[in-house]
């Protein structure tokens, strides 16, 4: 019987591809201050703890909850929100966070993405003081799990028809909640949604608008059932809603989200992180080819030897500098409080794009062994298509940009 065991990153083959390199060709992460560099340590630390259990997991299907609440325990999901009960992240750091984790694993980066970036977000800023005392800190330690639900069947880029209502309940002075959302991270995962809604109350200056109820998952005509046959993005689960009358008191309602615009607000918010992470997804795939291309010998020699592979690891990383330069930049002016949304939707434009290529080029570059799950490679390329699409898909970030070019719009 063999002794022999694989070091941690080491395929079967031998192969030593997944282990970080700290690429940073322009240094553009040489500056940081000491406080970001340590949340980006932290970071670094849990991707380390937590990475082939993820490898596993994603292989599955299956969503380990308490890897989210080890976020939580290391304070990880905090996403630069504003808050004084929160750890105020600056917004590199926010990113730095980002980053690191969807180069370890997608799923646990989208996790960050629903339960802080929207869900904690959208209670932050919008729920009431009562609200905040009895939900924030189980939510930022993802002690509850937490969902965002705006997205429809029949409503995704065009999010703002909402079909989903709010009607008032003579009875009891709450509401009652009817319709189906769909694609909602941590929708059945046992805890709260933030449900879009609109209301109807006929005569009152209300009616149509949007506006947000937090509700529990376990209250009675609450249905979520976990999406399955995802070929993406598969540690994490994304539910289907059904909303059969589902009653809530009027404390469930979020007093400060009046509208599709606030809504907006979070969803904008979010684009940075989304950036970032398809940052995370193109480094790990860049080092991964780089390393491979060093290791893999053919024709008596490395690959890296050969011209074309050269011209090709180049080519991955002139656009992964590019990704690194727009990330900074980003954070920079977020900082400044001179972000635009729009900026931010350019910067996922571009990275999500660039991201997808040097995926691409990374899968071709390992050969046969870039369609295995040890080499990381092949979940990061699946991986990318999730985000290339969630918090607005390309051709949505493009009619947005445009709109603000031109100063015309063609979504009518």
């Amino acid at each position: 019987m063999s002794d022999f065991q694989l070091r941690p990153g080491q395929s079967v083959d031998g192969y030593d591809v997944t282990h970080r390199l700290g690429t940073d060709y322009y240094a553009v992460f040489a500056d940081i201050p000491d406080a970001d560099r340590e949340v980006w340590q932290r970071a670094q630390a849990f991707v380390d703890e937590v990475g082939d259990r993820m490898r596993d997991a994603w292989d599955r299907a299956e969503y380990p909850l308490d890897l989210a609440e080890r976020l939580g325990e290391l304070d990880l999901l905090n996403d630069g929100i504003e808050h004084p009960d929160l750890t105020r992240f600056s917004p590199l750091a926010a990113g730095l966070v980002n980053m690191e984790v969807s180069r370890g694993d997608g799923s646990l980066g989208t996790v960050i993405a629903v339960q802080g970036g929207l869900a904690l977000r959208t209670l932050a800023l919008f729920g009431s003081p009562e609200q905040q005392a009895r939900w924030l800190r189980p939510i930022a330690r993802a002690e509850v799990p937490a969902a965002f639900a705006l997205t429809e069947p029949d409503h995704g880029s065009d999010s703002v028809s909402l079909e989903t209502v709010a009607r008032r309940d003579a009875s009891t002075g709450g509401w009652v909640l009817n319709g189906a959302k769909k694609w909602i991270g941590n929708g059945a995962s046992g805890g709260v949604t933030f449900v879009w809604a609109r209301v109807e109350a006929p005569g009152d200056e209300g009616h149509g608008a949007a506006r947000c109820f937090l509700v529990e998952q376990s209250t009675p005509g609450y249905t979520g059932t976990v999406i399955t046959g995802k070929a993406s993005l598969r540690g994490i689960h994304q539910a289907h809603i059904a909303l059969d009358d589902v009653r809530v008191p009027e404390d469930a309602l979020l007093p400060g989200a009046r509208s599709f615009k606030d809504a907006s607000t979070v969803l904008y918010s979010t684009r940075s992180g989304v950036a970032w992470s398809a940052l995370g997804h193109a480094t790990a795939c860049y080092e991964a080819a780089l390393s491979y291309a060093q290791q893999r010998v053919q024709f008596g020699k490395p690959l890296a030897k050969f011209q074309m592979v050269q011209e090709r690891l180049a080519q991955m990383l002139e656009e992964l500098t590019g990704m690194q330069l727009y990330c900074r930049h980003l954070a920079d002016l977020e900082l400044s409080g001179g972000l635009r949304p729009t900026q931010a939707s350019l910067a996922k434009y571009h990275n999500t794009r660039a991201a997808r290529r040097i995926a691409s080029t990374a899968r071709d570059l390992l050969g046969g062994n870039g369609i295995l799950l040890e080499n990381g490679v092949m979940q990061h390329l699946a991986d990318i298509e999730a985000i290339h699409t969630y918090e607005g898909t390309e051709s949505i970030q493009a009619l947005l940009i445009g709109r603000d070019i031109t100063g015309m719009s063609a979504f009518a």
